[in-house]
């Protein structure tokens, strides 16, 4: 699969425009939400490739949000990247039962970023 577009979610607008920079300086197309709910939403009406979430937000949280996307027919199959302060083998196993593709720890490194792309395209 082809990575073309790319969906972001964190609310924190300092973290979002850094991942945002990363990505569009690849070459992404890029698309934002600041929260699981607006995430949820924008992966059905926007059909990224790909998706980076984080998961401490206000609301429905990354978990939340990923275990919608992954149980909907419509966007199951879009791999969610989980971009997170959070750093216990529990959060990462927990990340993978909700449908998580991989897990990325702040403060991260742009390559870490781009290896995701690389990996999933």
């Amino acid at each position: 699969m082809a990575i073309n577009k790319v969906l972001l979610v964190d609310d924190s607008p300092t973290d979002l425009a850094n991942i945002r920079s990363i990505v569009r300086d690849a070459g992404y197309s890029v698309v934002t939400a600041t929260s699981g709910n607006e995430a949820v939403k924008l992966a059905s009406s926007e059909m990224p490739d790909l998706i980076f979430m984080d998961i401490v937000m206000e609301g429905a949280d990354g978990y939340d949000a990923c275990r919608e996307i992954a149980q909907n027919s419509k966007t199951r199959n879009i791999p969610v990247v989980f971009v997170t302060s959070k750093n216990q083998k529990a959060d990462r196993v927990w990340a993978e039962l909700q449908g998580g593709k991989a897990f990325i720890t702040k403060p991260y490194k742009p390559e870490q970023i781009l290896d995701q792309i690389s990996n999933l395209n």
